[in-house]
């Protein structure tokens, strides 16, 4: 009886241990992407297609061997661009070499998308794999903004 009353001593301790690394990964991703929303705002130089539009920008931080953001993270984003392309531009962003941008938006692991507003503020930040409609609602929010 002893054996087993230590058995399940052990393991409240480790569920115990196990939640509180739970509880703070969470509260630790949470602080970076507020930090990441708090981030000046990312200015671009405009290009001859885009010279009088105000584009939601997407940020897309990947890998060259980052197997997410090519098989499901980029087919994601090129829907995404069919449904209202005219609207939005995807900017791909090597995470390994572009440590400027990483650190400012907190980049934690790639793939990660960033959803900038016309005024080049961050409105979302996606840590792993985004998917097509969670993407087109941080879109809509802000367009929606736009037009009011």
């Amino acid at each position: 009886m002893a054996d087993f009353s230590l058995r399940l001593i052990i393991l409240f301790v480790v569920c115990v241990l196990v939640a509180i690394a739970v509880v703070a990964g969470r509260m630790l991703v949470a602080r970076r992407r507020q930090q990441a929303l708090a981030a000046e705002p990312l200015v671009f130089t405009l290009s001859d297609k885009h010279e009088h539009e105000h584009l939601v920008r997407i940020l897309a931080f990947s890998s060259e061997d980052c197997r997410q953001c090519h098989t499901l993270q980029q087919p994601a984003l090129e829907r995404l661009l069919k449904q209202s392309g005219d609207k939005i531009e995807v900017v791909h962003i090597d995470a390994v070499t572009r440590h400027d941008l990483t650190e400012r938006y907190k980049v934690l692991t790639v793939p990660t998308t960033v959803v900038l507003d016309t005024e080049g503020n961050a409105h979302a930040v996606n840590y792993g794999f985004a998917n097509t409609q969670k993407l087109q609602e941080q879109v809509n929010a802000i367009l929606g903004l736009a037009i009011s």
